[in-house]
């Protein structure tokens, strides 16, 4: 069992080194927003949500909450289409989210939402949902993943 434990751990140190290399290497290239996204997130009620663009009609969704553990979501929304002239968009993705603490928490979550984007000032707020799907440590499904984002739009 405590083998066990010592090959998970170093697993997962693994896997957060090369996670942080990955979203560093994407925040240093190219973000475009940035802020904050209150609700029922993957490690408490407050976190910090970035924006990537990765083409046209497609970005990464990233965000990194403190509470008694750390939450990491990393979504991909291959839907990103404009409603009403380019104020309003909606978006539907999915990617997965990981809660480090005792017990840890790995699985896949899917998000849809609704954001605006202010043509005076640049600001964006949104709302979303993000059910997921619990894979280790235990198979659970949840659907209560509500949330408000609040992000400084770059170069605007």
């Amino acid at each position: 069992m405590i083998i066990k434990l010592k090959i998970m751990k170093k697993t997962m140190v693994k896997f957060i080194a090369v996670l942080a290399i990955v979203i560093g290497g994407v925040v240093s290239s190219n973000a475009q927003e940035l802020g904050v996204r209150f609700g029922d997130i993957s490690g408490g009620n407050v976190a910090i949500d970035g924006i990537f663009s990765t083409g046209q009609f497609s970005r990464i969704h990233a965000d990194v909450s403190f509470g008694d553990g750390v939450g990491i979501d990393l979504l991909w929304d291959f839907l990103y289409r404009p409603l009403s002239g380019e104020a309003f968009n909606w978006y539907v993705g999915v990617g997965p989210y990981m809660w480090i603490d005792d017990p840890f928490w790995l699985g896949a979550i899917g998000e849809i939402g609704l954001e605006y984007h202010f043509n005076s000032i640049p600001i964006a707020l949104g709302v979303d949902w993000r059910p997921a799907l619990s894979i280790i440590e235990d198979t659970d499904f949840h659907a209560k993943g509500f949330g408000f984002n609040v992000r400084y739009v770059f170069g605007q």
